[in-house]
């Protein structure tokens, strides 16, 4: 993949993309993640990693407005949530409800990533335009934008749905189990692209249960099961103590690559 704008000539971003103190998340009266305290900063990708109910998705959920903060404190780009630019946070859902019967290209489906900023009613400009051809070069897509969206394989709409979050030019990007059921063709050029987005600046949290892929990616790992098992650099916190009192009734093994333990839906 060639990338648009080459990570030497992309400017890097200052501040702290992401700071949680104390952070709890609430369903409504329930807490359901509680005591995050974090920092990530612009060129970081941070693992999150638990058991099923951990409170991964639930972290990210909170990030991004979806969730009440109910306690403890949470900046993105060095403001609260409430006065953060949405365009500034892209999401990568784990499922997506786009119909894949709709007739629709992946470009048309990229474009949706602009609507943040341009609004529904208004025709993208140039701007806009160059920016879907950025995202759709940052995955390797380009030469299937006209294609409609439902005829690519599964790993490549895997793809084409990070190219639309991408399309809003975030600063901070949160990805829920972006790497669940691709091949390798596929799980590789989405690796080459979160190493991209790192290189430009752009922090990234992968909620994910591939203890190998963390190791590969990601430079800070959090480690959760309803509150914060423990939190700082990839090989200091990725240690079997703490792999251990993180997966707490399951029996975790370790070499000198892999942790072996279940796979689990990311809650």
């Amino acid at each position: 993949m060639t990338p648009a704008v080459s990570p030497a000539d992309a400017p890097r971003p200052s501040g702290t993309a992401l700071r949680l103190d104390g952070a709890t998340f609430a369903y409504g009266h329930t807490a359901a993640l509680a005591d995050i305290t974090v920092s990530v900063e612009p060129g970081q990708a941070v693992a999150l990693i638990g058991p099923n109910g951990a409170g991964k998705s639930t972290l990210l959920k909170g990030v991004l407005g979806l969730l009440p903060l109910v306690a403890g404190s949470m900046e993105i780009l060095g403001e609260p949530r409430s006065r953060v630019d949405r365009s500034a946070v892209g999401y990568l859902p784990q499922s997506d409800d786009l119909d894949p019967e709709f007739p629709v290209s992946l470009r048309q489906v990229v474009m949706m990533g602009r609507y943040r900023s341009i609004g529904w009613f208004r025709a993208p400009g140039r701007a806009d335009r160059a920016a879907v051809d950025a995202a759709l070069d940052a995955v390797g897509l380009q030469d299937r934008a006209r294609d409609r969206f439902g005829t690519l394989s599964g790993g490549q709409q895997q793809r084409g749905l990070l190219a639309r979050a991408l399309a809003s030019e975030p600063r901070l990007l949160l990805l829920d189990e972006p790497f669940n059921g691709l091949d390798q063709v596929n799980r590789d050029a989405l690796i080459e692209t979160v190493m991209l987005l790192k290189a430009r600046g752009v922090a990234v949290l992968v909620s994910t249960h591939d203890l190998e892929l963390a190791r590969q990616v990601c430079d800070r790992v959090l480690l959760l099961n309803g509150t914060q098992v423990a939190y700082g650099d990839r090989d200091e916190v990725l240690t079997l103590d703490n792999v251990q009192r993180t997966f707490r009734e399951v029996q975790v093994e370790l070499d000198e690559h892999t942790f072996v333990t279940p796979g689990h839906d990311g809650h």
